[in-house]
């Protein structure tokens, strides 16, 4: 028997009831859960042995919890900090920053001001622009 799923006003203003997008990436995936006029939430999955490009954003605020795993944070001068499961990290509009996996798999939640397209690349391991 189907019951009918509770509803709320966040869930439809975001994505709709339900609903996530999924985006496949080279160093694993990413899952848009939450969209409005002032915010987005997005979980990531990165992969053992993988790195997201090391970029800064222009206008975008992010603050992302690690789930599982260890994220590790290269800063513009490739110094690197570890953040464990339930940890979290700042980044700042304008900070360099590159998230990365080195020997598990890391997956995190991402909570960011609404600037998705605010990526400046500065490096990347699959030769994106």
């Amino acid at each position: 028997m189907d019951e009918a799923r509770p509803t709320s006003n966040y869930a439809l203003c975001a994505l709709g009831e339900g609903m996530m997008k999924f985006t496949e990436k080279p160093w694993g995936f990413e899952k848009l859960w939450a969209h409005t006029e002032d915010y987005v939430g997005k979980i990531l999955f990165i992969k053992a042995g993988h790195r997201l490009s090391k970029q800064y954003h222009r206008h975008k605020e992010e603050t992302v919890y690690v789930i599982r795993g260890t994220l590790i944070v290269y800063d513009e001068n490739d110094a690197i900090t570890e953040i464990n499961a339930g940890g979290t990290f700042h980044v700042r509009p304008g900070q360099i920053h590159r998230f990365g996996a080195t020997f598990s798999n890391v997956e995190l939640v991402e909570v960011s001001t609404n600037h998705l397209g605010d990526v400046v690349r500065i490096e990347d391991d699959y030769a994106r622009d």
